[in-house]
């Protein structure tokens, strides 16, 4: 008798400790939205039949899941990836347009982010993308998508206790200003405020269609990209102070302007994360996060492929990506993105417990 008593409680303890992981399991948030470029596209961009910015073949995708390339910009797993499993909502965050897409992928948060896109339309026009307004209207489709499966009430709640993440910039600054003459007509200065009352529209916008709890990121040091180096840092390859400091404008005035605009939205947590003094450290201490290479890219030479020019009979591709900070010359490895969200996660996602 006391063996069999022994037992049950040896047995329901067991059962506590599983129903204690399983609420532990539990996201805190029901579904994450992105909304970006490359950086946060999971393949929204594999359907557009004139677009150069998207990567649904090899070697994109080698180290993901069934080593596919979904479209992903990199190796392996993108941010929106890292953040969902680490807020415990699923292990991959899906394209919106995946035509694979199911009804639980919906309920649990997608991306509409297009590689290419920014706060200024003709950074995705240029790349024949969707702009930022085009995942907009694909947001208010998602709302009514959700309402179909889930009903309005459970559909409204999950809009308004998600959180949604905002990434753009990146385009704008790298590829519209510098790269281009189209804002000629702007300084720094006023392409930056530019770009910073853009996004404060976009809030505005998303936060009338019931988004609460935004995250916008920051720009990362550009002028330190694989591709810039090359392509503006002389023989030496060296970070270009230019692109820096335009990011690093850019990057106070949209802080400045998420602080000054959350009071005006009630009810609202709107956040600024910032990516660029994470990926700087990734490129001065790269040693110390096992990174063997932090200028060139692990595909081809390293120097100036991506997109279409990084594929499979692209010479000199790395065997081992984990070694490198960066997969392209424009975009970071698996072990990149999971270094510099991981500390995202942990500094400002308990904002929005």
């Amino acid at each position: 008798m006391q063996m069999e008593t022994k037992y049950l409680y040896i047995f329901l303890l067991l059962v506590n400790v599983s129903v204690l992981q399983s609420n532990a399991a539990v996201p805190q948030v029901p579904a994450l939205i992105v909304f970006g470029d490359s950086i946060t596209d999971p393949g929204n961009n594999n359907g557009l039949q004139f677009s150069w910015a998207k990567c649904n073949f090899p070697p994109y995708g080698r180290d993901f899941k069934d080593q596919r390339a979904t479209g992903r910009f990199s190796n392996g797993k993108i941010p929106p990836d890292f953040l969902a499993s680490q807020l415990g909502i699923k292990e991959y965050l899906p394209a919106y347009l995946d035509p694979e897409l199911s009804d639980e992928d919906l309920l649990t948060g997608v991306s509409f982010a297009s590689g290419g896109a920014g706060f200024d339309d003709i950074s995705a026009k240029l790349a024949s993308a969707y702009t930022l307004w085009d995942q907009l209207q694909m947001f208010k489709e998602y709302k009514i998508k959700i309402e179909k499966v889930a009903g309005i009430e459970r559909a409204s709640k999950i809009v308004s206790d998600s959180v949604y993440l905002i990434f753009l910039g990146n385009n704008d600054i790298m590829t519209t200003y510098f790269s281009t003459n189209i804002r000629s007509n702007y300084d720094i200065p006023s392409y930056v405020n530019y770009l910073v009352q853009a996004a404060s529209s976009f809030n505005k916008n998303l936060y009338d269609l019931g988004a609460r709890n935004i995250a916008v990121l920051g720009v990362p040091p550009l002028g330190c990209v694989p591709a810039v180096r090359t392509l503006r840092g002389g023989i030496t390859r060296e970070c270009v102070d230019i692109y820096n400091e335009a990011t690093l404008l850019f990057n106070t005035e949209l802080s400045a302007e998420m602080t000054r605009l959350a009071p005006e939205l009630p009810g609202s947590k709107i956040i600024y994360m910032d990516v660029y003094s994470i990926l700087l450290d990734l490129i001065m201490n790269s040693s110390h996060y096992g990174f063997d290479e932090v200028t060139r890219g692990c595909c081809g030479t390293g120097e100036i492929e991506a997109t279409l020019l990084c594929n499979e009979i692209s010479p000199c591709t790395c065997e081992d990506a984990s070694k490198y900070l960066f997969w392209d010359a424009f975009h970071p490895t698996e072990k990149g993105y999971e270094l510099l969200i991981t500390p995202l996660v942990k500094k400002y996602l308990p904002i929005f417990g």
